[in-house]
């Protein structure tokens, strides 16, 4: 999603009528992702939540996991801890005939405070846009069976 706008409203046609098709994930990264110095998390976790959701999204579509394609945009905005809670979106913003495009956002919700306490934590007052992602997954024609 291009900075400064609101997400998408594309629709997806579904019987019953026109609705968005998004999903989401919301989940703690543990520590053993931590990958680098000061518990630091690789961005490549993030874009694997990324696939997580697109596969469900293609299932809800086209009954199939389909296949991620390519990632046209990726914003890596804040660093991602061990120990963080993640909410990871997505939604389909474009249907073609095989080709899908999405839109990807991960927020961080709650992080750690261990200065305080091994335990402690706090729920931030407003999310963290953390990555940011758009792309394209497909379908095969012979593999889509439209479950709706």
């Amino acid at each position: 999603m291009p900075k400064n706008t609101k997400k998408s409203t594309t629709s997806v046609k579904k019987k019953g009528g026109a609705q968005p098709l998004r999903a989401s994930l919301r989940l703690r990264i543990p520590n053993s992702e931590a990958h680098y110095g000061g518990n630091l998390v690789s961005g490549s976790k993030i874009l694997e939540y990324f696939g997580d959701v697109a596969t469900e999204l293609l299932i809800r579509l086209d009954g199939d996991e389909g296949l991620f394609r390519a990632y046209d945009n990726i914003e890596f905005l804040a660093p991602v801890y061990g120990g963080d809670y993640l909410e990871i979106e997505g939604e389909i913003t474009e249907i073609g005939n095989t080709s899908r495009k999405m839109a990807f956002e991960a927020k961080k919700v709650i992080e750690p405070e261990p200065n305080i306490a091994p335990s402690a934590a706090r729920v931030l007052k407003s999310p963290i846009v953390v990555v940011k992602a758009t792309g394209t997954c497909v379908t095969p024609k012979n593999l889509q069976r439209n479950p709706e």
